[in-house]
């Protein structure tokens, strides 16, 4: 039975969040406050957390972040909510982490949907092979990365999109084609997430992000991965 968190202070959101996904079998716990949803991640380690923004004590945005320093919950799937006017915030919430937003009011039928996709995306996909580009190995089994031998911090998604892209080393993806292959037919994000992402990336395995190695922009067409030779 798959564990999913709530931190957010609305208690009748919670009950609606807690109802819809027990009725889909799901393990709901959840917490009122940042400091508090902070200690619940570290000490359960959910399967998956569900993540308001406007928190008492701290904020959703700086326990995304926490979250994804700390290498114990480096890899914890993230819904946000937001509310629908606050694109910024949305924006905010992929840039630190985020997996996924769902914006207030939402029908409990669509969250329920976007944890079914972000947990169905951040399982491992059996028999991928590890890949060994200059200094860079991913590992897929182990969902380990290290770049020069030092171990880099990613979350599912991010470990997802980096391992797809250098498995095809030198092919251009574009935005949709990325979408496709790395968050599925079943997503809900816009093509503004693979900019996000990409940029996310470059500042974990790159020297220097502004000048990549790897993670490469093909203008007007999309990213590659390249060996550091191209």
């Amino acid at each position: 039975m798959k564990k999913v968190l709530i931190v957010e202070d609305d208690r009748d959101i919670i009950e609606l969040v807690r109802y819809n996904l027990e009725r889909e079998g799901y393990r709901v716990t959840h917490a009122t406050d940042g400091v508090s949803g902070l200690a619940s991640a570290r000490r359960d380690l959910p399967d998956l957390l569900i993540l308001d923004l406007m928190l008492p004590q701290l904020s959703g945005l700086q326990l995304c972040q926490e979250i994804r320093r700390t290498p114990r919950t480096a890899h914890l799937p993230i819904i946000v909510l937001t509310a629908r006017s606050d694109e910024a915030d949305r924006v905010v919430g992929l840039e630190l982490g985020a997996d996924d937003y769902v914006t207030k009011p939402f029908s409990p039928r669509e969250l329920v949907a976007r944890v079914k996709a972000v947990l169905r995306r951040s399982e491992p996909r059996p028999g991928s092979l590890p890949v060994r580009i200059g200094p860079m190995e991913i590992d897929p089994d182990a969902h380990r990365v290290t770049v020069e031998n030092k171990p880099i911090e990613l979350s599912a998604l991010e470990f997802r999109l980096l391992h797809f892209l250098a498995s095809h080393p030198g092919r251009v993806f574009n935005r949709d084609q990325l979408l496709d292959q790395v968050w599925g037919t079943d997503r809900f994000v816009t093509p503004r997430a693979v900019d996000v992402y990409v940029r996310r990336l470059r500042e974990k395995v790159e020297k220097d992000p502004e000048n990549p190695q790897f993670l490469k922009t093909v203008r007007g067409a999309g990213y590659k991965f390249a060996s550091g030779e191209d």
